[in-house]
């Protein structure tokens, strides 16, 4: 049997056309993601800033608030590495919101005083350069930024519950939890200076109840505080009987049922705020 190489159809032009190149990709440009994440709690944290606080800053004039924005945002960058970047810029802000009743209060009743600073993990501050004129006024001072800080967690709380959010439910209670936290009865705490209204021997009660809640979680900040406690206990309880001591604790019976219903009013409010605003996971 032969062979014939006409028995087979030759390939038609089409058939032998070369296929086409596979399209080379392009280089995609370097990914920025990092710079976004950097960046986004500082730019959040400054708008939120003003927004919130830029008609109150501009009527507080003659404060120095350039320290206040800088910590302000860091606090925000520091925080944002454990919690996030949304978590962060809520919590600072309502920091911002408790100092600001300090400092509103210490402007009223003409205590000089020096700008809010945030510390990282600390919290924030408002420092008095010199004690009130009494003991009401300086309860007056410290019970003012527990009033406004509870206003604050309140208001995140109502958004909250308006848009449903859980994050600024979290938010709000650790605003509440906070502010509760800063009514323990020992200095340099909101609830020592609110003490201070009735009896230094108040102090030894929180001071107990600060080295009970650190020999119970191992806080360090608990241990500072403390630590704190017990030096400014010492400071007055060793000038107790001198005349200028007895002085700026003498307070009315009047203003110790004011102090004392403000107390326990925003303890009643805080703890409802907690219960209110508590997320139950789900196991």
């Amino acid at each position: 049997m032969s062979w014939d190489p006409n028995h087979f159809d030759r390939p038609t032009k089409t058939e032998w056309r070369p296929a086409d190149p596979e399209p080379v990709p392009h280089p995609s440009p370097p990914q920025r993601h990092w710079l976004r994440r950097l960046l986004a709690p500082v730019i959040a944290g400054g708008l939120l800033l003003w927004k919130v606080a830029g008609p109150l800053l501009i009527a507080l004039k003659g404060i120095k608030f350039l320290s206040t924005g800088v910590t302000f945002l860091v606090s925000i960058a520091a925080y944002a590495t454990i919690w996030g970047w949304r978590f962060a810029v809520g919590f600072t802000v309502l920091l911002f919101i408790h100092e600001m009743g300090h400092v509103l209060q210490l402007r009223r009743e003409g205590v000089p005083f020096t700008a809010p600073l945030f510390i990282p993990f600390l919290g924030a501050f408002v420092g008095m350069k010199q004690l009130p004129k009494n003991a009401f006024v300086e309860a007056k001072v410290g019970l003012a930024g527990p009033v406004i800080g509870t206003l604050g967690a309140g208001a995140c709380f109502a958004l909250a519950v308006t848009m449903d959010s859980d994050l600024l439910r979290a938010i709000s209670y650790t605003g509440f939890f906070l502010n509760l936290l800063n009514l323990i009865p020992v200095l340099p705490l909101d609830g020592g200076r609110a003490a201070a209204a009735f009896h230094p021997v108040f102090w030894f009660v929180g001071l107990f109840v600060v080295a009970l809640l650190f020999f119970l979680h191992h806080n360090l900040i608990l241990l500072l505080i403390l630590l704190l406690g017990g030096y400014e206990l010492y400071s007055r309880w060793s000038k107790r009987n001198d005349p200028e001591s007895r002085a700026y604790h003498q307070t009315s019976w009047q203003q110790r049922v004011i102090v004392g219903t403000v107390y326990i009013a925003l303890i009643v409010v805080l703890v409802a705020g907690m219960e209110a605003s508590y997320i139950k996971r789900e196991l």
